[in-house]
């Protein structure tokens, strides 16, 4: 099993960076995605990332905006290669400008 850690480089064909740039171009006008992170995850099945996205919103009402981008994000077309997005969802954070956008990818 690989051990995970910030300072290491991701797994070979980890898809955070191309995943990170699709979901910049779905983000709607006025919000922008800040330093993402992500995390190896695995189930009895599968083994995959957890990719975490925190956004801040400029202005308007943050739980409108999350569910009109949870809806749109979950029939988004992901193109990975070798990875299938299998989860995502959208979260507001503590402070009511922020969005927390998470996104669980397995290898295909």
């Amino acid at each position: 099993m690989m051990r995970w850690s910030p300072a290491l480089p991701p797994r070979p064909g980890c898809p955070h960076r191309r995943l990170r740039h699709l979901l910049t171009r779905e983000l709607p006008p006025g919000l922008a995605a800040g330093a993402s992170t992500f995390r190896p995850w695995a189930s009895a099945s599968f083994v995959g990332a957890r990719h975490i996205f925190p956004c801040v919103l400029a202005a308007g009402d943050a739980e409108a905006t999350r569910r009109a981008l949870q809806e749109e994000l979950g029939v988004a077309e992901w193109t990975l290669p070798g990875h299938i997005v299998a989860d995502v969802v959208v979260e507001c954070g503590t402070d009511p400008r922020t969005l927390r956008i998470e996104i669980l990818t397995v290898e295909d």
